[in-house]
């Protein structure tokens, strides 16, 4: 059996969020070619881990014989959150752009699960595990438009999940979402729609595609 783990950190419920409405897309086509996998869900917005404290950080580089009942605790549910992670076949993100860049509940996720010598380093733990990231904004901020320039979510998830965790990353990327509700985007309102046709269409491919790659 596979296991995906899928972690979404939207603070919109349902369908009002692009990116929870995109990544149940995804998961609802994987769980079609995976009936008796399994499931791992964060709703980081309902259920928020802990930000990183001195206490769950120092842990983390302190022997187990040498750390204090404090530390000994808190590095406990980092390890929670890792061994998640590293027990995942494949991994499902919504990642919202929230003022340029991610919900501080995913940098949360991010700040645990980041551990020097064991998923990150020279050999990350979770090394090649393949995770798509439902990365979901309001404007545009592709190559060429104005706001290029404030493009913080997908750089930065590259250098975390790719470049440190050593993931395989691809990206979903639904856009221009607040044009239905702005009367100032009206016109972009047809490539809105567009964005959001592709980003489901790539959520259903995607979810099938890497279901086969992991059954070969």
């Amino acid at each position: 059996m596979v296991t995906l783990l899928h972690i979404d950190s939207s603070v919109l419920p349902g369908e009002a969020s692009s990116s929870r409405s995109v990544a149940d897309a995804f998961r609802e086509a994987w769980e079609e070619q995976h009936p008796e996998g399994t499931v791992i869900y964060r709703d980081l917005a309902a259920d928020p881990v802990p930000h990183i404290t001195a206490t769950a950080w120092t842990g983390g580089f302190t022997a187990p014989s040498e750390r204090t009942p404090e530390q000994s605790a808190a590095f406990a549910e980092r390890v929670k959150l890792i061994e998640e992670l590293e027990q995942a076949d494949a991994v499902l993100i919504g990642a919202p752009m929230h003022n340029f860049s991610i919900p501080s509940t995913l940098k949360a996720w991010l700040d645990n699960v980041l551990l020097l010598g064991r998923t990150a380093g020279e050999t990350p733990s979770a090394q090649g595990t393949p995770v798509v990231v439902v990365a979901s904004r309001g404007g545009s901020y592709a190559p060429g438009t104005p706001r290029e320039g404030y493009e913080f979510v997908q750089n930065y998830l590259e250098a975390v999940l790719k470049g440190t965790l050593g993931l395989d990353l691809d990206f979903i990327v639904p856009e221009l979402t607040m044009a239905p509700r702005n009367p100032a985007m009206s016109e972009l309102v047809p490539l809105y729609e567009a964005s959001r046709e592709r980003a489901f269409e790539d959520a259903t491919t995607k979810a099938k595609e890497l279901a086969e790659r992991l059954a070969a």
